[in-house]
């Protein structure tokens, strides 16, 4: 796949086409032409078109993003379209690796296309989305939300509320697709927690990256914590694969603080869709209350929120669970959360940096400290 990903890429970027009609994807945004942008946005409009547009300075990382902004005919006026647009694409070889390999760039598709339009919850909105499933080119077109939230920052301050409001979204997600025949019908683009795991430990040598990581941000985790650090990646493994011999739901995966935002009315809304799976709730609750809580806030508030979180996960239609077995699985899933920035603060000489080190060592600490209060290691391997 990976040289056949690459071959249809090198043909892409030979053809250098300028694209016109919303069943192409642009190769690069600068390819981009005024009647795609019609085809595109306007398609329920009538009568609307783009009559320009111009492009705002490139954002890149694992994916490659940029600021469109509009401006149309009468029509388009006259029906509020936006004047601008967010834009998530994987345009270079590099993003389709990362992304579209291991499925995430069609996953969030499918998360826009398929599951937002009928989830209640606070979500950026897509204008557009699409996909190839051979070449793993792919670009969104999300409402701009630059004026109207507050971004998830990694001190970001969270209230108790604002955390009430995080469980209540992810109990809408959960208890819609709570052991769904859909998971393995539509949504079957979606793999599974451990196919996750095992992807990515053998893609990017994810247990010694972690294993470095958990030594160069010593200062910030508990000495007791510390002095087990040969037993974390077994317990780390052992943590992922765990999910799948549990119900499954629809899990976003990368929960961390930094992907929520504070919506305009003050609910808590969740971005960054392109590495949802098929895994237990847990996984997502945990991951989202020990990064998003201080570690104050998150041993005053964090069993009061679990049991938040369970009764609204009750009403939106999923079997009710035991306080004390849901605690247990909490507790296990402390160390994947933990892996995630591990894997993240010390990458390879030849990587490039995928979080700032500040966001990292907030959050290692964060994660850590959670390990150490609950005895998560002994959780999952005793």
């Amino acid at each position: 796949m990976f040289e056949s990903v690459k071959a249809l890429y090198e043909e892409e970027v030979n053809a250098q086409k300028v694209v016109t009609s919303r069943e192409e994807l642009p190769i690069a945004y600068e390819l981009i032409s005024d009647a795609w942008l019609t085809d595109a946005i306007c398609k329920d409009y009538p009568g609307a078109e783009v009559t320009g547009h111009s492009l705002d300075k490139p954002d890149e990382g694992v994916t490659n993003r940029r600021r469109i902004y509009l401006t149309y005919n009468q029509v388009g006026q006259n029906q509020g379209l936006p004047a601008s647009v967010f834009c998530k694409a994987t345009q270079t070889l590099e993003s389709r690796f990362i992304i579209g390999l291991n499925g995430g760039a069609e996953g969030e598709v499918t998360f826009y296309n398929n599951i937002r339009p009928i989830l209640d919850i606070e979500a950026p909105v897509s204008l557009f989305a699409n996909a190839d499933p051979n070449s793993k080119n792919s670009i969104l077109l999300l409402r701009d939300m630059e004026d109207d939230v507050e971004f998830g920052r990694h001190d970001l301050a969270i209230t108790l509320d604002n955390a009430k409001s995080q469980m209540t979204l992810l109990a809408k997600m959960h208890g819609n697709y709570y052991e769904s025949e859909e998971l393995d019908s539509t949504l079957d683009c979606y793999g599974t927690m451990e196919q996750f795991f095992t992807l990515t430990s053998s893609a990017v040598s994810w247990g010694d990256a972690c294993k470095r990581g958990f030594k160069v941000a010593q200062s910030c985790i508990p000495e007791k914590l510390f002095a087990r650090a040969e037993e974390i990646w077994p317990a780390t493994e052992r943590s992922f694969l765990l999910h799948g011999s549990l119900p499954r739901t629809l899990v976003h995966n990368d929960p961390h603080l930094k992907n929520w935002y504070i919506a305009g009315n003050g609910e808590m809304g969740l971005n960054d869709w392109q590495t949802c799976v098929k895994g237990h709730w847990s996984r997502d609750v945990a991951y989202t209350l020990v990064t998003s809580l201080t570690i104050e806030d998150r041993r005053a508030w964090e069993k009061e929120l679990l049991q938040y979180y369970l009764d609204k996960l009750s009403e939106s239609g999923a079997p009710s669970v035991s306080f004390e077995e849901a605690f247990l699985l909490y507790r296990k899933n402390l160390l994947n959360a933990l892996a995630m920035w591990t894997g993240t603060i010390a990458p390879a000489e030849d990587a490039p940096e995928m979080q700032p080190q500040d966001s990292c060592i907030e959050f290692i600490s964060r994660i850590s400290h959670a390990c150490d209060d609950l005895d998560a290691l002994d959780s999952i391997l005793f």
